[in-house]
């Protein structure tokens, strides 16, 4: 199939995975098992698990769960799924036992693949919840009936920080639409091998590291999970060419003491950067010591992930913004939700082929995430004159102290000058003479003296009083989602 940086991939997951198989190039290695998967053992794996799953009565269209960590089976029972034309539902492992439960239950999941690790925890809180598929159950085999590329998908969970999770339905177009947009914004070929270190129920890692590989034609490397100890080695023995991170990640590979041998280097094309904000000291440190350039991009569940990259070198990238539209259009909405002006701040919006459908059995909520074509992102930012992105916070996320508003990141970013710090986040502490006060929490290196009293002052010469933190609390890790993204919105509870 020919990928055109103009036109979005045509066809459903099942037909380019069929073409990927019609060659036996290795399609994923797993590092810490030694197994590997060819495109040709997957798809005929995952075609004989679909039949299966038709066999057994699974309607197409309908949710198959899939509780799985990284790994082997996650990604046959992935593919499984979707080659048979069923709703992937992808189950957030971090989400903790309730919001799994309402998962399982909004979704109307009558089967279910799941990681042995998790079939007790299943067992308990859906106890009218899906059947476990077991591999003896799919011997009844029956061939997959046709479907077309804006049947259901994949059905993946918001983090639900301010309420339920809603469920993001995205198409076979929209998924592929996905992986194209990372293939065309970092020339991904089948030569590349990228790395898989985040969890395929995050949005980041389902698409834009294995539907950039099925898309590209290229390969993935894939661990059980992040271990920044390992990750070099792991690199260096899975020969990969770019690897997709998150700011957490990144910052503590920068505090690790392991480095990559001189070929992985050599061959390290790249490192991304999503999720949220990579602070910019971060990045130039990264940089200077490993001599891989990182490319900062932003994306959502809503888009299939990616929206915005920076551009590959010798490209300008722009340290501090999540670079420009590949695949699909970004523009700025004012509060009456419409066209901004350039370079005047406002909610970043997004349409394209890489948008959700909508929210699974929540018209109002997909009404409200729509202005005309646009998806609201919720994201407050401008458009330089050169079409970059600079994002200066969310709306869920500002602090507003008497009357002014105060974008957290750009106190996280002072924070993040100090070398001892590991994570920081800003954060809204409600107060009687200001509505809302400036707080903050750091995690740091083990070992270090830095203080509070020296980070306020740092803060105070950089920002000036009235953006100064109150207080700064140092935790030994800040709270994170599944993808590694800093829970800002917990932190005044937490602390």
């Amino acid at each position: 199939m020919i990928i055109r940086k103009d036109t979005p991939p045509e066809g459903t997951v099942k037909d380019w995975l069929d073409e990927r198989a019609k060659n036996n190039r290795l399609a994923f290695v797993f590092p810490e098992t030694g197994e590997t998967l060819s495109w040709r053992k997957l798809r005929d794996e995952a075609r004989r698990m679909a039949e299966g799953l038709i066999g057994l009565g699974a309607a197409q269209g309908e949710s198959i769960a899939i509780v799985h960590p990284n790994g082997y089976e996650a990604v046959l029972a992935l593919y499984a799924a979707l080659y048979g034309g069923f709703r992937a539902t992808m189950i957030n492992l971090a989400a903790g036992p309730n919001a799994m439960a309402y998962a399982l239950e909004h979704s109307g999941a009558k089967y279910a693949f799941v990681h042995e690790s998790q079939t007790l925890l299943i067992k308990e809180i859906a106890l009218n919840g899906p059947t476990i598929i077991e591999r003896q159950m799919l011997k009844t085999c029956k061939p997959v009936p046709k479907f077309v590329a804006n049947q259901h998908a994949l059905l993946m969970y918001t983090s639900g920080t301010t309420g339920q999770p809603k469920g993001v339905v995205h198409s076979h177009a929209s998924l592929l639409a996905g992986g194209w947009t990372t293939t065309i914004a970092h020339d991904l070929s089948p030569g590349d091998r990228g790395f898989c270190v985040l969890p395929i129920y995050h949005i980041n890692g389902l698409c834009v590291s294995l539907m950039g590989a099925l898309v590209s034609g290229g390969s993935l490397a894939m661990t059980a999970k992040f271990s920044a100890s390992k990750f070099w080695r792991q690199a260096d023995i899975s020969q990969i060419t770019w690897f997709s991170a998150v700011p957490t990640i990144i910052s503590h590979l920068l505090h690790s003491e392991a480095n990559p041998n001189t070929e992985t280097q050599k061959r390290l094309r790249f490192g991304r950067s999503a999720s949220s904000a990579l602070a910019v000291e971060t990045q130039s440190v990264f940089e200077e010591r490993f001599q891989v350039p990182i490319i900062e991009t932003m994306g959502l569940t809503e888009t299939a992930a990616q929206i915005l990259s920076n551009p590959m070198p010798p490209g300008i990238r722009k340290i501090g913004s999540p670079g420009i539209s590949y695949g699909n259009e970004v523009c700025i909405l004012t509060q009456s939700l419409g066209m901004a002006a350039p370079m005047q701040k406002g909610e970043i919006a997004i349409r394209g082929p890489n948008v959700m459908l909508e929210y699974l059995d929540n018209p109002a909520a997909t009404a409200e995430s729509f202005a005309g074509e646009w998806l609201r992102t919720g994201d407050l930012g401008y458009l330089d004159k050169d079409g970059y992105v600079f994002v200066t916070g969310r709306l869920k996320e500002l602090i507003i102290k008497g009357g002014e508003n105060i974008a957290p990141r750009e106190i996280d970013e002072v924070l993040y000058s100090e070398p001892d710090i590991i994570e920081a986040a800003a954060f809204a502490r409600p107060c009687k003479s200001y509505g809302e006060t400036v707080e903050a929490a750091v995690s740091i290196k083990p070992g270090s003296k830095l203080s509070e009293t020296a980070l306020i002052e740092i803060c105070r010469q950089r920002l000036g009083k009235f953006k100064t933190p109150d207080r700064i609390h140092f935790l030994t890790e800040l709270p994170k989602g599944p993808s590694g993204k800093i829970q800002r919105l917990k932190l005044a509870a937490l602390v």
